[in-house]
């Protein structure tokens, strides 16, 4: 299943989508798509609900994120790309739940920002809380997945002394969606194609089989460190094809388009505005 919450920004509903990717208004079966509804998301027939019509604003499909945790150097062709030895452990940064912004919405950079840069992620939705879970178990705890942009202030993150949270933060550094995809839609999490468009050039294109540390050792890790509970977000990393690494560097700047893509999981895009 492929659920959405659509409407206005603080007024979202929930939806699904049907076999035609048409919109469904779901708020008769449930209130929203978030907390424990997640680890039972409902069983239904899409075509049976109310058709929306138009093409209305797609808000973040999950509501109440409690937790936005991201997952740095996880791939082994971005740890090249940046001349860094691989992470023994998962490199463990958090984004601030202001950061949060649905998948279309504009991305505003900061007033002093000159070094932003895109990333895209696949995210990962906690379903039922996870403590002290084996890898074995793990992807049991996950509701499903969704395309995370983790927007990154190079030189906040950097250079400004401190942890990569202030250059991960910014509001609306966050974009997350456009759809919460259902494991058993999604299949192997490991074998996913991600892609990310710069003003229509191709910046970024990788594979989840790239991951130095997979979903299930994520979740597994993350849980031995802290509780997970339903509605976090973790954002598992980011293959090559950054701007930092690029030669020259290449950031973003007023105007630009972000697009991006993860088979399955549906495409978002973003304009760029500086404040």
């Amino acid at each position: 299943m492929r659920f959405v919450r659509y409407g206005e920004k603080g007024a979202e509903k929930p939806g699904v989508l049907d076999a035609d990717g048409g919109l469904r208004d779901l708020s008769g079966v449930l209130p929203d798509l978030a907390g424990d509804v997640l680890a039972n998301l409902p069983q239904i027939t899409p075509e049976a609900l109310p058709k929306v019509d138009g093409r209305p604003r797609l808000g973040v499909p999950v509501a109440g994120i409690g937790k936005f945790i991201g997952i740095g150097l996880n791939y082994s062709d971005h740890a090249a790309e940046t001349g860094m030895e691989p992470p023994e452990h998962p490199i463990v940064f958090m984004k601030a739940t202001s950061s949060i912004t649905g998948p279309n919405d504009t991305v505003h950079l900061p007033r002093s920002s000159r070094h932003a840069d895109w990333e895209v992620e696949l995210g990962v939705v906690i379903g039922k809380p996870a403590k002290y879970v084996d890898e074995a178990d793990a992807l049991s705890h996950v509701a499903g997945y969704c395309v995370v942009n983790d927007v990154s202030e190079r030189r906040f993150q950097s250079k400004l002394s401190g942890q990569w949270t202030k250059g991960k933060s910014c509001d609306t550094f966050g974009p997350i969606g456009p759809w919460l995809v259902t494991p058993d839609e999604v299949g192997d999490p490991q074998e996913l194609s991600l892609t990310l468009d710069l003003n229509g050039e191709r910046m970024q294109t990788g594979s989840t089989s790239k991951m130095i540390f997979t979903v299930a050792q994520i979740i597994s890790h993350l849980s031995e460190i802290m509780s997970l509970q339903p509605g976090d977000v973790i954002a598992t990393g980011t293959p090559p094809g950054v701007g930092m690494a690029r030669d020259p560097r290449r950031f973003l700047t007023e105007g630009d388009e972000m697009s991006l893509e993860i088979s399955g999981l549906g495409r978002q895009t973003q304009r760029v505005l500086q404040d």
